[in-house]
């Protein structure tokens, strides 16, 4: 069962107008500590299973994380974090990505201006098939921050407040790389930013001398199919919580009568008991 995390009315309304959130400290130091030893020693891996690096050779990431051990599951149904998807989504939802980037640091001479990746919103296939002014909040995604992104130019996600509520591509004025609004949040290890498949977003140049490590988790509505796998193993399933097991594609229940859903929702208890909607909107 999740913990009764309720999210403040003022937190949601700012998420419904900016498109992202900061919460402070979801990570506490033995968390992540374990989860850079473990990161550090998939980096340094021949392991090329759902590998994904970026073309300049500073980035080095593995796609369905949660496959690779036991600290990436554990954050699944996170305490405060899931309960807060919840209220930002609905009830119906599932795991549709975990994705650990490292981004190395940018080489001397390199400008504050280069972002890798560019600015973009996610699920690229979503907004390809209905366009800017049709595409909703379909997704959110957790990026869990392990480093230090207190200064500027230290490779954080940066983001555009509002651009969640765009009908059409964001506009970059002439001579700037970066949209009119554009945010470098301070972030500190174990922070974790929240932010929706529409909020435009992009790396920031990464100057410091250290790379920046950080997992990102995805969720998305359960007729969402997953990003970065299509069905998790038996032996994986295994090795989860009944509410981790739901949330990554544990099978309908098959039953006499017809069940639109397929089954019992777990989360839709937790949102009875806490006097919370199911759906979001």
């Amino acid at each position: 069962m999740l913990e009764a995390h309720i999210v403040p009315q003022e937190d949601l309304d700012f998420f419904d107008r900016n498109g992202y959130l900061i919460i402070r400290n979801a990570l506490d130091s033995d968390q992540i500590e374990s989860l850079i030893e473990v990161g550090d020693s998939l980096i340094a891996s021949d392991d090329q299973v759902s590998r994904q690096t970026g073309a300049s050779g500073r980035y080095d990431s593995f796609r369905n994380s949660v496959a690779k051990h036991q600290a990436f599951r554990d954050l699944i149904d996170h305490p405060v974090v899931l309960p807060t998807v919840v209220q930002l989504l609905g009830s119906d939802i599932h795991l549709v990505t975990s994705h650990l980037i490292y981004k190395g640091g940018d080489p001397e001479g390199t400008p504050d201006t280069f972002r890798e990746p560019g600015w973009h919103r996610d699920y690229y296939q979503a907004q390809n098939d209905m366009g800017h002014a049709r595409i909703q909040r379909l997704l959110v995604k957790c990026a869990y921050y392990l480093t230090d992104l207190s200064m500027a130019n230290s490779g954080v996600t940066m983001v555009v407040p509002g651009s969640n509520r765009l009908t059409q591509a964001i506009e970059i004025p002439e001579g700037r790389v970066d949209p009119a609004g554009a945010v470098e949040p301070s972030l500190h290890p174990g922070d974790c930013l929240i932010f929706e498949n529409r909020t435009y977003h992009a790396g920031a140049a990464n100057q410091v001398a250290r790379t920046r490590k950080a997992l990102m988790m995805g969720y998305g509505y359960r007729w969402i199919k997953p990003m970065d796998y299509r069905v998790q193993s038996d032996e994986l399933l295994a090795q989860m919580t009944p509410m981790q097991r739901f949330l990554c594609g544990e099978q309908f229940v098959e039953r006499e009568t017809f069940d639109f859903r397929g089954g019992d929702n777990p989360i839709d208890a937790w949102c009875e008991k806490h006097g919370l909607p199911t759906v979001r909107y």
